[in-house]
Formats: C-alpha cells, sequence, structure tokens
C-alpha cells in the first residue's frame, strides 16, 4: 500500500519532499530490512519474536538474499539476552550493555522491550532514500521510530529516533540516543580529538579494549572547546589514508554530547551516540514528540581519504549553508586594532582593503556600548548599540565608506553572552544563567544569555535583525561565543532538568528566524576557535574558524584535521602575524580554504604586498577548485615532516597542490618524490610553481610533461627546503 507520512521535527530541519513511500507492516515472521548505499550495506532483521537487530554492517553483497546467511558464519559465545545486536538496545528488561534508550514509565516501572512494528521506505530523489522503523512496547503505549536517511553516491547515512508514548501520565527518558551501531571486526582503533584554546583537533589513536570509551562534552555551549563530537573507527587494522576499513562517525548538534564505544564480551564493537543525558531526564508528556539530534556516519573500505571524500560531497550538496556557492575574502581588523580604534583608522584600513584585493572589510570585537564602554573585554558585552565616541557617525557611516572603496563590510558580535558590567545585566537579570544561591563564576569575564527564555530569544534575534534593518547593505557577520555555561539553571524554565536540552532548541530557534529573513547573508561561526563545530550549526553559517591559533605551522597541523571531516570552503584561515614564518608561508597555508586577513597592511614592505595581491589573485583563478574539487592529502605532516595536499577538479583536469616544510631541523626538506592521487593515468599533465615571491624564481621546469601514470607510481618533487618552506603547484592536462 502506499502511505504518505510526515514525520516530527525537533532537532533535524529537513524539508523532506515525500515522492513515495514503500510501507511494510510486520505480519512475516521474519523481516530483512537492508539499508544500501553505494558501496556499503547496513542490514537489520527482525526475528520471530520481534526483536530488531543489525545482522551486517560493512560492504555491500550483490545478492541481498545473503545478507540473511551472514549470522550463521560467526561460532561466538552466546548472546544470553539475545538482544547484544538490537537496533535500538532498551534497558530494565533483558539487556545488560550500555542502552540506548532508558525511561521510567508513568506508572514508575523502568523496564522497556522494544518490538519490531513496521517500516517503511521513502524515495526522496534519485539518490536519497529515508527509511522508517516503528519499533513498540508490547506492554505499553510507548513507541520509537528509527529514521535512516540514505544518501547513496555519497556512502552516508544520517540516522536519528522519534520517541512518543500515550501512557496515562508524563514519561521520564533517562537517556535517548540518536544511533546505536553494532560492529564485527578482529579489532577496533579509535581516532579521536581532542584540544583547549589555541590547541584544537589534536589527534589521538588507540585500540579500544573491552569496556566503555566514552567521548562526550558537559559545558553546555561552546560544546567542543575540549572534545569535538568526530571520530573514527578503524575495522581489523588502524587504516591509512588509501588502505582499510575505516568508520567515521559524528553527531549533528551544537550542545553537550556523549558517545559510547563499548567492546563487548563476544568481541563485538557497539556505538551509542546522542545527546548527553549528563542532568537532563527529560519528562515526555503523552503524545509529544522528542526527536534527537542526527548521527551521521560513512564508511570506507578504501581508507581515511575515500571516507573524507564522501563526506565532503555529501557537505557541499545538502548541509552546509550555500556549500556549492561562493565565498568573500576579507581583511579583519582585530589584529591591526584590538579594541583601540575610531573612525579615522577604520577609514583607513578601508582603503587598504581595497588596496589589498580582498572583497570585505570585517570590524572586529569593541564597536559598542556606551555606558560601560567596550575598551576591553571586562564590559560592554550585551550593549549593542554603537559607541559614540569611537563611532560618532555609526555603523551606517562605515558601511558607505566601505562601498565608496568598492569593498564590502561586515560586523562581528557575540549576541549570546553578556558581561556583568553592562546594561544589559543590570536591566534583565533574570535573563542571564547563574544559579540563585551560588556565586557567579566566569568564563572570559562573561556570563550566558537564557536562550531557554522566549524573551532572550527575540533579544538575539533583534540583535541581528536590527543590524540589518539601519544596515541593509550589510554583508557579513561574525558570530563569536566564547563562554562555557557555570551554574546552569534558567530562572523562567519550569523544568530545570531540560534546561540544556532547550537552550539548545532556543539557538536553533533564533537561527532559524535569521535564516528565514537573511537566508543568503555570510555568517561565520566562531566560537573563541574550534569550540562549536557541527553539522547542526553549519546548516546556518556559511563558514566555521578553527581556532584562534593562527600561527601557519600550527595551522597546517589543524587544518589537516579538520579536513577529513568538513571541506576546504568551510574552514576560515587568516593571514596573521603569529609565528615567524614570512607573509609567503603564511599566506599559503591560508589558501587551504577560505582565504582571509588580518595584518597591518600599510605596515608591509613593497614586496611583501605585491605578493599577497598576486596570491589572491590565483586564489581568485583556483578557489573554485579548492572550494569543490576533491581533495587527497599526499604526506602528513606528522609522519613525514611535510604536508602535501592535492585539490583536484572533478575532470581530472586541473589541480592545485599545497606544500609546507613542517620541521625546521637541519637538512630538512622533500629528499623524495610525493606521489599524486586522483589523477587519470592515461592523461598528460604539467605542473609549474606559482605565488612565487617577487625576484624570485622556481626551481621547477614549467615545460616537463608527465603522465598521470608517472604521478601516481613515482611521483613529483615540490623540492621543499630550508630556503623553500612553502611551494604552491598548479597542475593542470595538457591538451
Amino acid at each position: 500500500m502506499l502511505k504518505i507520512t510526515l514525520k516530527p521535527k525537533l532537532f533535524s530541519f529537513y524539508l523532506v519532499p515525500v515522492l513515495f513511500t514503500f510501507f511494510v507492516t510486520g505480519l512475516q515472521a521474519q523481516t530483512i530490512i537492508a539499508i544500501e548505499t553505494r558501496s556499503n550495506a547496513l542490514v537489520l532483521k527482525s526475528e520471530a519474536n520481534k526483536d530488531l537487530g543489525t545482522i551486517y554492517f560493512g560492504k555491500k553483497l550483490t545478492d541481498k538474499t545473503e545478507y540473511e546467511q551472514v549470522p550463521g558464519t560467526y561460532k561466538q559465545t552466546e548472546d544470553y539476552t539475545r538482544v547484544l545486536n538490537a537496533a535500538y538496545t532498551a534497558s530494565g528488561s533483558r539487556n545488560l550493555v550500555e542502552p540506548a534508550i532508558s525511561v521510567t514509565h508513568a506508572d514508575g516501572n523502568n523496564s522497556l522491550d522494544l518490538k519490531y512494528l513496521s517500516h517503511q521506505r521513502t524515495q526522496v530523489n534519485e539518490n536519497i532514500a529515508l527509511w522508517s522503523i516503528v519499533l513498540q512496547d508490547p506492554v505499553y503505549d510507548f513507541q520509537v521510530t528509527l529514521y535512516y536517511k540514505v544518501f547513496y553516491k555519497e556512502d552516508v547515512i544520517e540516522q536519528w529516533a522519534s520517541i512518543k508514548h500515550n501512557e496515562k501520565g508524563n514519561v521520564i527518558l533517562h537517556k535517548y540516543a540518536s544511533a546505536n551501531l553494532h560492529i564485527k571486526g578482529s579489532g577496533y582503533f579509535l581516532n579521536q580529538y581532542h584540544g583547549d584554546w589555541a590547541k584544537e583537533m589534536q589527534p589521538e589513536e588507540s585500540k579500544l579494549t573491552h569496556g566503555i570509551k566514552t567521548l562526550d562534552s558537559k559545558l553546555g555551549t561552546r560544546a567542543n572547546l575540549f572534545q569535538p563530537p568526530v571520530f573514527m573507527v578503524s575495522i581489523d587494522k588502524p587504516a591509512t589514508e588509501n588502505e582499510g576499513q575505516v568508520l567515521f562517525g559524528l553527531l549533528e548538534y551544537s550542545g553537550n554530547f556523549r558517545t559510547d564505544l563499548e567492546v563487548d564480551y563476544q568481541d563485538n564493537l557497539r556505538i551509542i551516540s546522542g545527546i548527553n543525558n549528563y542532568a537532563s531526564p527529560y519528562t515526555l508528556k503523552p503524545n509529544e514528540a522528542f526527536v534527537t539530534p542526527v548521527f551521521l556516519t560513512t564508511l570506507s573500505a578504501e581508507g581515511k581519504g575515500a571516507a573524507s571524500r564522501n563526506l565532503h560531497n555529501w557537505a557541499r550538496k545538502y548541509k552546509l549553508l550555500d556549500g556549492e556557492g561562493n565565498r568573500l575574502t576579507l581583511l579583519n581588523n582585530w589584529e591591526a586594532t584590538y579594541f583601540d580604534f575610531n573612525e579615522q583608522k577604520l577609514a583607513d584600513l578601508l582603503k587598504d582593503t581595497k588596496k589589498l584585493g580582498v572583497d570585505l572589510f570585517l570590524l572586529d570585537d569593541g564597536w559598542f556600548a556606551n555606558k560601560y564602554p567596550r575598551n576591553g573585554d571586562v564590559a560592554g558585552l550585551g550593549d549593542w548599540e554603537e559607541n559614540k565616541e569611537k563611532l560618532p557617525n555609526g555603523i551606517s557611516s562605515l558601511v558607505k565608506e566601505a562601498k565608496n572603496n568598492q569593498v564590502k563590510f561586515g560586523i562581528w558580535i557575540e549576541p549570546e553572552m553578556v558581561n556583568p558590567k553592562s546594561q544589559l545585566y543590570e536591566q534583565h537579570p533574570d535573563w542571564i544563567i547563574k544559579q540563585p544561591k551560588r556565586a557567579e563564576h566566569y568564563f572570559r569575564n562573561q556570563l550566558v544569555l537564557d536562550l531557554t527564555n522566549p524573551k532572550v530569544q527575540d533579544f538575539v534575534y533583534g540583535v541581528v535583525d536590527g543590524l540589518f534593518t539601519k544596515n541593509p547593505e550589510l554583508a557579513y557577520i561574525k558570530w563569536d561565543c566564547n563562554a562555557v555555561i557555570y551554574n546552569a539553571h534558567s530562572a523562567t524554565l519550569k523544568n530545570q532538568s531540560h534546561f540544556y536540552i532547550e537552550y539548545v532548541r532556543g539557538l536553533y530557534k533564533v537561527l532559524e528566524r535569521i535564516r528565514a529573513k537573511y537566508p543568503k547573508v555570510p555568517m561565520m561561526l566562531c566560537s573563541g576557535g574550534g569550540g562549536r563545530v557541527d553539522y547542526a550549526a553549519l546548516q546556518y553559517f556559511t563558514e566555521f574558524w578553527p581556532s584562534d591559533n593562527t600561527d601557519p605551522l600550527e595551522r597546517i597541523f589543524m587544518q589537516w584535521e579538520y579536513s577529513y571531516f568538513y571541506p576546504a570552503i568551510a574552514s576560515s584561515n587568516h593571514v596573521t602575524d603569529w609565528g615567524k614564518q614570512p607573509i609567503k608561508f603564511r599566506t599559503d597555508v591560508a589558501m587551504m580554504g577560505k582565504l582571509g586577513f588580518d595584518i597591518v597592511v600599510s605596515h608591509l614592505n613593497e614586496k611583501d604586498l605585491q605578493y599577497c595581491k598576486d596570491a589572491i589573485k590565483n586564489y581568485d583563478a583556483l578557489k573554485s577548485i579548492i572550494w569543490q574539487g576533491d581533495q587527497y592529502r599526499l604526506a602528513n605532516p606528522r609522519e613525514t615532516g611535510i604536508a602535501s595536499m592535492l585539490y583536484l577538479n572533478e575532470g581530472k583536469s586541473e589541480g592545485v597542490i599545497f606544500n609546507y616544510l613542517a620541521n625546521n631541523r637541519y637538512g630538512a626538506g622533500s629528499s623524495a618524490p610525493i606521489l599524486l592521487k586522483g589523477l587519470d593515468p592515461v592523461k598528460k599533465y604539467r605542473i609549474r610553481e606559482i605565488n612565487l615571491y617577487p625576484e624570485t624564481k622556481s626551481t621547477i621546469p614549467a615545460d616537463q610533461v608527465y603522465s598521470g601514470d608517472f604521478l601516481m607510481k613515482v611521483g613529483f618533487n615540490p623540492e621543499l627546503n630550508l630556503t623553500r618552506t612553502s611551494v604552491i603547484l598548479k597542475i593542470e592536462e595538457l591538451k
């Protein structure tokens, strides 16, 4: 039968055009559900007793009927519970391992048993299918619907759950995961990330042993400060860039997250991921739907590189705001002025913006507040009126001045935060997150506004809307978020255990309103660096700020790790005065993403300025390949002391190779050729060096012809050494 369905939405914001749906009831004794992508299959089976379990997750089989034979090939110790491989593990009945869901029913019972009821497959378009599987407790009127959104060509699966009941009273959700994976292998190797301010995306790889490894955050906002919600798991052996089976996993969520990785007594790996249930039991009313955030996976049998390219293709096409569109290069005033500026200083910087050749001037922190002027980070945050001493003619005069200089104008805001020394703090104490019986504790001299409160949501929306209403030609927003949540408490929320969840809901409500009115305005997602980088937020932002650490040597390593999960078009990379490297090195590193500058242009000598202007022209000619091309990591700086990254267009006819010396010890350099990837072996290519510093010559001959086969089997040497620390190469098909 045909059935049209609409799913409730809470954290998922898909506009799903339902074309047609296949609906299957649970009348059969056993049901096989094969959720397939181009290369892989996640196969679920409903047993005769209606338990739904995972029987296969791996490379797709040619004959679908053979999936049912997979369990019989394993001769493991007995599953005493018969639910060890559950598709969504419930607690309180037979289960003995970490659950995906745990509840207290309206009558006080803590047990849950989920049985397969039905499933359906909706074909959204030729590439996307949406599976929904309904599970029902046989005793209680309690239901979970599992959703699997399949992006066929990209080998990407998004999954989430919708939890409902119709009991005679409220149900308490103690745990409510988005996903529950079950993987078989001879061993599992976790690549996770940790960090702090200016030390984001530090990788660690370890073998998972029996028991539970938990990756989580309890920070409330800026949740990724110490641990991002992304990870890799290699199956059987550690995957390399080009070999091995590896799963990428990430939660699309901007608040507290939790991922449990459990190697069970059968030597299988169970991955359970979702909102962190820390301090957050959720009271679910009858007929209310709790929809979890999305958990995303992509599985590759050809190493980390293939997995990341699949993820990039998916993100640009389906998730990033304007992911296949354009971006603006910019000049930021922050390191040129910090808080110390006036209209004349900014007018001079606007002239420098035009001189440099970028698209936009970005005014950073310090432009607002009068009673408590924003002359440092200790006051003024929350009072979003122009500072009359610094800007007597307001933002509008700067927008006009930018237009006169033939560039665009953007501005920094941090609308979720407040300084105790501000009018907002004095006038609206009930808008601020703080425990009434505890001393205030500050992060960067500030507190967080209570986005669970609709009035605060209106205020934050009004900050953005007010700027655009007064300045319709405003072209860019840098949205910062520097504080974590201490003393979590809302003055207006009735149920404090809902606080962390309602905060994120409030944030998304604000962002939805902004994008409904201003759908295309570029916005940078900044959070003191990489404190809030996730695909739920990136539905509303065109780019993110990886780190406040802009030392180019450090950025090579950070940008390398971010690049596994996020495409280059999403990464804002600025040239600054951090580090001791020359301007060429700093600019070349920043070009591996969305280029910007945060320097004093007037302090550049003639050659440095000329180099920057030439580099921007080269970047403008190549940016479509950097942003939309396939990315190949050729030499890992952690392994070789050399970083080499290739971006190649879809037709394999043109690309750019970024090469850097990441080790300055005596004799360091590229002693051996670097193998290229992704080329057409039968095509002929020329390689020439670009981004040369004025009055220097390349040591690489521009007229040599190579076959793609040669470049991928023998390689090419960029001739990196202590006098050539940064080499940018353009590769073109010879036609």
